[in-house]
């Protein structure tokens, strides 16, 4: 089966869960074409996203002139269902915080996306978020394009579901995908009922071969690491007050990643005096990512607010403890007490709290938590029985 895949931003650092399902349906067997709107502003330091990149066809790239003119196309082609289609575009417009101008510019990409999915006969499109890239597989389908599905992550989308016309997207879709079951309620608390029965749970993949071996969970200090964008949701800086409040105990950080609060982090790094005891990487590809974790007794996630973090799961498949907060679909895969450690979002102290409680766990007893971390996570997230329960429900 010809499948496309039609993406806001791609690839980013942080979405290379959208790359391996794609590599594992071609690894199945189906043809996928990439269709994104715009290529990241971040450097591509993974090879693997410089690859996807250059496979990668940028619709915003074609110019504006090319869009009208698909919109033009499409216009004289099938008048009534592009009104149709230009009817809702206005309408999602009004609702959102975008506005109606940039929803008539997805109708311009919806036209264009079409056209080349005509082009490529291709068969059925996948979206990646419920914002603008299903907003653009949903108008495509309405003037006659490919069925389409789309696969809902939040935490963004379960803030704005209004604003993000889900219940329409839901509505016309062939089926839609949350990954996880907490995902899946927060959907169909906007779905009309009669739709509930087409939204799927498939979980983001990891690639088991990526994990083949494991190093033993190492001896002396607590040495976890932090990895994630730099933003407000992911709660670095309640990471680091917790950090200031283990002053006087031998711990260390690694921070990977990078974004907007940056400077912030540093800032409040520096009035508690705690530079040499947290580490900056920047982003860093998938080896120095599993060097970093083998070299750690675990991994520190205190987000506010999240869908189902690859980081955890990548984690727990390189035989990790994790501390993470309970939220959103995490208490789905991280058990508490056997995997890892679960806190309140926000809970600076219940976060100190559990940090001590790691550095106290013995390393046998850490190592065993590991591994038992690990054959949960390969048991649950295992990108081709993913992709494979994925192509099942476009097939279907």
């Amino acid at each position: 089966m010809k499948i496309a895949y039609v993406l806001n931003t791609y690839p980013q650092p942080s979405h290379s869960f959208i790359r391996r399902e794609i590599r594992a349906l071609e690894a199945a067997g189906h043809s996928v074409n990439r269709f994104a709107m715009r290529p990241s502003d971040a450097t591509l330091v993974d090879v693997q996203d410089q690859e996807e990149a250059a496979q990668t066809e940028y619709v915003l790239a074609a110019g504006m002139v090319t869009l009208g003119k698909a919109m033009l196309r499409q216009l004289v082609a099938t008048p009534c269902d592009f009104l149709k289609a230009a009817r809702l575009a206005w309408r999602c417009g009004a609702r959102s915080e975008v506005g109606r101008i940039k929803h008539m510019i997805y109708l311009g990409e919806a036209c264009h996306v079409l056209q080349r999915c005509a082009d490529e006969d291709i068969a059925h499109v996948h979206a990646h978020f419920g914002t603008n890239a299903a907003a653009v597989a949903m108008l495509s389908r309405i003037m006659g394009g490919p069925k389409y599905s789309f696969t809902v992550h939040g935490p963004e989308e379960f803030d704005s579901p209004r604003a993000l016309s889900l219940n329409d997207k839901i509505k016309h879709s062939d089926f839609t995908v949350a990954i996880s079951q907490f995902g899946r309620s927060q959907l169909c608390r906007w779905a009309d009922f009669a739709d509930w029965a087409r939204i799927n749970v498939v979980h983001c993949g990891i690639e088991p071969s990526h994990f083949p071996e494991t190093a033993p969970v190492p001896d002396g200090p607590l040495r976890v690491v932090s990895i994630g964008r730099f933003v407000e949701q992911k709660g670095q800086l309640a990471l680091v007050k917790a950090m200031a409040a283990l002053k006087d105990h031998d711990v260390h950080l690694t921070l990977i990643g990078d974004g907007e609060m940056r400077g912030e982090l540093e800032a409040l790094i520096a009035t508690h005096g705690i530079k040499d005891k947290i580490t900056f990487t920047g982003w860093v590809d998938e080896k120095r990512i599993a060097a970093e974790l083998a070299a750690s007794h675990g991994l520190v996630l205190p987000s506010f607010a999240e869908g189902l973090p690859m980081v955890v799961m990548e984690t727990m498949a390189a035989a990790r403890p994790v501390i993470a907060t309970y939220i959103a679909g995490t208490p789905e895969l991280v058990l508490e007490g056997e995997t890892g450690w679960l806190v309140p979002a926000g809970d600076i102290d219940a976060l100190v709290a559990a940090m001590i409680k790691m550095s106290q766990v013995p390393t046998a007893e850490l190592d065993k938590m590991g591994k038992a971390a690990r054959t949960r996570v390969l048991e649950r997230h295992d990108v081709a029985k993913e992709a494979a329960k994925l192509a099942g429900y476009i097939n279907a």
